[in-house]
Formats: structure tokens, sequence, C-alpha cells
């Protein structure tokens, strides 16, 4: 069995946390303001999940892997096409109340959290044959997420002020071409 150090650790917690970068800069690109609460509650479930995945994913060992290998990478793309789709959607439409197209509820939320950690299940498979402190990995993947969650919405927020009314538009494509890199990186 291999040890994984922490720099290792580290590394990986880098690489899982790139989408969440890439789908909190969507969004953030998408919604004229973020309060500090839309904010924490983004990253912490992005940070929340990436750490549970990772732990149950660690948990299942071999016994899921050939279940959830075949198709993680299509749950992906249907969840960040089903969330993105919706932003297209809303932003052809007349404006409207700003709670009532709030990406950040908790159920987009959750989903995206979802589908932005289903990589994290798949390493946390492989974690199960290897010697890890599948605490520190898992603490360090969670702090990881949500550190660089708040820092695609920082930057979101600065480029959706320069993109204007179709921020939204904007947003929606990128999640759906998050999902679709996905789908090609299991695929070829």
């Amino acid at each position: 069995m291999n040890n994984l150090d922490f720099l290792n650790i580290l590394l990986i917690a880098v690489g899982l946390s790139a989408d969440c970068f890439a789908v909190a800069l969507g969004i953030s690109v998408s919604c004229r303001t973020l309060t500090r609460s839309q904010t924490l509650r983004l990253a912490c479930s992005f940070g929340i999940f990436q750490t549970g995945m990772l732990f149950l994913g660690w948990l299942a060992g071999t016994t899921i892997v050939d279940f959830v290998s075949g198709f993680d990478h299509w749950l992906a793309l249907a969840l960040l096409t089903i969330v993105g789709g919706r932003m297209i959607h809303e932003s052809f439409q007349e404006e409207r109340d700003e709670e009532a197209r709030d990406i950040t509820r908790w159920l987009p939320v959750i989903i995206l959290s979802v589908a932005t950690s289903i990589d994290s299940l798949a390493v946390g498979l492989s974690f199960a044959f290897l010697v890890v402190n599948m605490v520190v990995a898992s603490i360090t993947i969670g702090i990881i997420a949500f550190v660089v969650t708040i820092i695609g919405l920082l930057i979101g927020q600065r480029v959706g002020q320069l993109v204007g009314k179709r921020a939204e538009l904007a947003g929606g494509v990128i999640l759906i071409i998050i999902g679709i890199k996905i789908v090609l990186e299991h695929t070829l």
C-alpha cells in the first residue's frame, strides 16, 4: 500500500476544488449581488459535500466502485445542465424579483454541491486502497473547497458587473460546459 502525504492531499484538494471554483464563478457572474449569507451558504455547502462525499467514497471502498464509476459523470452532467439550463432560460425573462431567481437557495445549492463533489466520491474510493489519514484528508479537502468557492464568488462578482445583463446566460453556459468537461474527462 502507498502512503499519501499531506502535500499530495493538498494537491488533490486543489484539483477537486476546480469544479467548485468554476461553478461559483458561473453563479456569481449571474448574480447582481451576493450577501455574506449567500456566499457562506454556497461555500459551506461545497466544502461539506466535498468532505462528506470523500468520506463516503472511502467508506464504500470497493463495494460500489464499479457501480458508481459507470455513470457518475453523466449524473454530474445532468445536474449541472438542469441548473445551467434554468439560468439560461431565466436570462431571457423580463426583470423579476431578485429573490425569485436566487440560485443560492437551498435546493439549487444542494444540487450543485452534489454535482461538484462526485469526483470527491471517486477519490475517496481510491483512498480505500491507500494509507491515508482520512480525518486530515477530509478536513483539508473541505477547507480548500470552501476557500476556493469564496474566491470564485468574489472574482465572478467583478466579472458579472462588467458583463451586465446577460451574465446569467454566461453563468448557465459555464455550468453546462463544466458538465460536458466532466463527461469528456471520464469517457476519453
